[in-house]
């Protein structure tokens, strides 16, 4: 296949949150056959050497693994500081990230302020901190991995979609001003997409279509190819880019309608 990420070369690094399942673990094995040299981050220490190794044995690229819970400010300014020294980090994805499996109603200030922190906090945070070399350099890219859900409030109760909004109305802003910079941000908003996400969160998904569901290499490709076309925001799939397209200009009260029927069942990934 021809490499469409951004003029990769055996010189160049990417940083990739959430590394070790599902999206994250996509990036990471398609930037190494591309020849890129990772930084690894999660918070299993244990599984992220594995996924090194078999990286570094099977594509002969550097690897270099953080553990760290981005959820607090110590995981954070560890991830922080690797941003800002070492080889100069090119591209950065930012794929960690959480949903709960209870409405807010019966949540608790300790598990919404966690999912902010990861979902939010953590990619304001590590953005900034990518963009400030960037931007110095005039050479980069950031990829926000966010969510279809985050187009509407489809999934009653739930604070995920809020979070996810936020990511990609940040990425597009953040996304214009950095390119004057020759620097690029994009936001990444698949649908469904088979990982250990929806399991990890004790969601159960066994009722969902099999054509609702995406492949995490077919993700990464997609996101790789609008990257490389300058894009703020890409959508995966025909079927998500429709059904984006409803979410954005449906008349509010059948949105209200369609979210009371299904139960907000428009989700997406996370490693």
């Amino acid at each position: 296949m021809t490499p469409v990420t951004p003029q990769p070369t055996t010189g160049r690094w990417a940083l990739i949150t959430g590394a070790t399942a599902g999206i994250g673990a996509a990036f990471a094995t398609r930037l190494a056959a591309d020849g890129w040299h990772l930084v690894l981050v999660a918070r299993d220490g244990t599984r992220l050497a594995a996924q090194a190794a078999e990286l570094t044995g099977r594509h002969g690229v550097q690897t270099e693994t953080i553990t760290a819970d981005l959820s607090t400010d110590d995981g954070c300014a560890t991830v922080e500081r690797r941003l800002a020294d070492g080889p100069p980090v090119e591209l950065l994805v930012n794929n960690a990230g959480i949903s709960l499996n209870k409405p807010f109603l019966r949540s608790s200030v300790e598990d919404e302020t966690r999912l902010l922190r990861l979902n939010v906090h953590a990619v304001l945070r590590l953005t900034l901190a990518a963009l400030a070399t960037m931007t110095e350099r005039r050479s980069g890219a950031v990829i926000n991995v966010s969510s279809v859900a985050g187009f509407g409030a489809v999934m009653p109760g739930s604070t995920y979609s809020a979070s996810k909004a936020w990511v990609t109305n940040f990425s597009e802003s953040v996304g214009q001003s950095a390119r004057p910079f020759g620097v690029r941000v994009m936001a990444l908003c698949p649908g469904y997409t088979r990982t250990e996400f929806h399991k990890r969160a004790g969601i159960d998904m066994s009722k969902t279509p099999g054509w609702m569901w995406l492949q995490a290499t077919d993700v990464v490709d997609e996101a790789l190819r609008d990257l490389h076309k300058g894009k703020l925001v890409s959508v995966p799939s025909w079927k998500y880019k429709l059904a984006v397209a409803g979410l954005r200009h449906a008349p509010r009260r059948l949105l209200d309608v369609v979210s009371r029927d299904t139960r907000g069942r428009i989700g997406r990934d996370r490693g």
